[in-house]
């Protein structure tokens, strides 16, 4: 009879014995591995802090966004490519459009060893130095201004510190204005786009958070692998420093409990321990979200390669290009294409009047300004000068084909040196085609730049899906499953998506709190530990 409650008794003092040493070693980790990575905290959070207050509550702005299209003179092209090119003894070129600037309108030519070159389309004169003269214009007509002197214009092939690979765009021409801001425009003038635009506020914000959110100063001592393994490392170490925080406040909270009654812990050891267990979970997704993210960017950046640009030769071009039958009134531009063993003259008109309307403001806007009018695409076969529908989408299909390296092989092109595998899509059922016109934060997102593009989703393992910009015959964006699962646990756990019904504002109000909170328990910390 007696021996039942002893053996219970014992029982129950061993295992609180076991509990106690535990404890105690959970707590002495959650000490060391704490201090270990208070400055990584204090490096992360204050540049993650920095981040939406920048680029949100004091974002820059500049008075253009993108380029106003508007249809062509034809009285301006009085010869046709096809003659500038002749006259010129240029016989074969990769494309052409057609731009207007400094009231002259000029065939602006990709020659073979892709350089831009500029002439004038009513006396085929070359304009010297073009290329810069064009992204000086652009870069004072997005900014609107045309009295501030230029300090400086260079043209970039690589990213850099400054201009970093979110940018997307290469190569670019970076101009730099000598006004109070000192106001660095980048613009793509293969394209006319925007690339982006940075005050000096902003650059320095750019230097401050890559060098602390993204630690490149590993960069500079090193290289990118080693910089993604010491972040993953301190990362996953932060995240066990949560996990055991939780553990030791939340699991033996009783035992805590039991030894504050007799020694009552007040002050920083109070709100470190009371503050620390709510914000865990903050810790927790911050951590995980950033580590997950950090893995995906072993492989460098390749869409910058990814172009299809065969060589045409002047002489297959048959149909002039001031004589294709289309309703001039309403053109915008026109480039060529390869697609089935023919030419055609893609063709970019305003909508008609029926189907235009004003351009809308786009809260989905980088900037807030308005959204860039839709235009209609045509495509014209150079041979026979005669309309074929549809073929937008069909030349996005080849170029995904090509990108995949499962479709036709038409010509060489800087696909050369690019060496990704990728599933060949040559069995896969195409589940979806969609033309995109705006981004879409859970589809195709800001980050990507590239608007307008046709989407195709493909039947594959890996649920393939191709983002393709057939203006300049560009893959955009490629995602696959694994892709949109970490696109989703950044977007969700580190940038806060789950608050977008809430308003931007508040999204961004709220990652600063968190990102606050965290920072301050880890001081709290920081102070225990001095102290002792």
């Amino acid at each position: 009879m007696n021996n039942t409650p002893k053996e219970v008794n014992t029982s129950k003092k061993k295992d609180s014995k076991f509990v106690k040493k535990i404890k105690q070693k959970i707590y002495a980790w959650h000490r060391i591995i704490g201090i270990i990575t208070i400055i990584p905290v204090i490096f992360w959070t204050l540049s993650g802090l920095m981040h939406p207050f920048m680029a949100h509550f004091f974002k820059p702005t500049i008075a253009n966004e993108f380029l106003v299209a508007k249809p062509i003179d034809k009285s301006q092209l009085t010869l046709s490519i096809q003659e500038v090119l002749q006259k010129n003894k240029i016989p074969e070129l990769k494309n052409f459009r057609i731009v207007s600037f400094d009231n002259s309108t000029y065939y602006q030519v990709k020659t073979t060893k892709d350089e831009l070159v500029y002439f004038n389309a009513l006396d085929a004169k070359k304009l010297e130095n073009g290329d810069q003269k064009y992204a000086n214009w652009l870069s004072r007509y997005f900014l609107d201004d045309q009295k501030s002197t230029i300090v400086k214009t260079d043209i970039l092939t690589e990213f850099t510190s400054q201009y970093k690979y979110v940018n997307r765009y290469l190569p670019v021409y970076k101009t730099t204005f000598n006004r109070p801001d000192a106001m660095e425009v980048y613009v793509e003038t293969a394209s006319s786009k925007l690339a982006t635009f940075n005050p000096k506020s902003r650059q320095a914000f750019i230097w401050f958070f890559d060098t602390f959110h993204n630690w490149a100063f590993i960069d500079w001592i090193s290289n990118n692998s080693i910089r993604i393994v010491v972040m993953f490392l301190f990362l996953s170490i932060i995240f066990f420093s949560a996990i055991s925080g939780i553990v030791i406040y939340g699991l033996f909270w009783k035992q805590f409990r039991k030894t504050d009654s007799l020694n009552p812990k007040k002050g920083v050891r109070k709100y470190h321990r009371q503050i620390g267990i709510w914000v865990s979970l903050f810790t927790l997704t911050f951590a995980f979200s950033g580590a997950y993210h950090a893995t995906t960017k072993w492989e460098p950046y390749t869409l910058d390669k990814m172009v299809y640009e065969p060589v045409f030769e002047s002489k297959d071009i048959q149909t002039p290009n001031n004589a294709i039958d289309l309703d001039w009134n309403r053109l915008e531009n026109t480039s060529i294409i390869a697609l089935n063993d023919s030419i055609y003259y893609r063709c970019q008109l305003t909508l008609a009047k029926s189907k235009y309307a004003t351009p809308k403001t786009d809260s989905k806007s980088k900037w807030g300004k308005k959204e860039n009018p839709k235009s209609e695409i045509l495509y014209i076969n150079a041979a026979t000068n005669k309309v074929v529908p549809n073929l937008d989408v069909e030349y996005a299909k080849f170029l995904a084909y090509y990108f995949s390296d499962g479709g036709p092989k038409a010509a060489c092109c800087e696909m050369d040196d690019v060496t990704t595998e990728k599933t060949s899509l040559e069995d896969a059922a195409l589940l979806e085609t969609k033309v995109l016109t705006e981004f879409n934060s859970r589809e195709y997102g800001f980050v990507n730049k590239r608007l307008p593009v046709i989407k195709l989703a493909f039947d594959t393992p890996e649920n393939t899906t191709y983002f393709i910009e057939t203006a300049t015959s560009r893959l955009a964006s490629v995602t696959e499953k694994s892709d949109i699962i970490e696109g989703y646990s950044f977007a969700i756990f580190h940038k806060f998506l789950f608050m977008d019904w809430a308003g931007k504002n508040i999204r961004d109000l709220t990652m600063v709190l968190a990102a606050l909170v965290v920072l301050i328990v880890s001081l709290l910390g920081l102070i225990l530990f001095l102290k002792k």
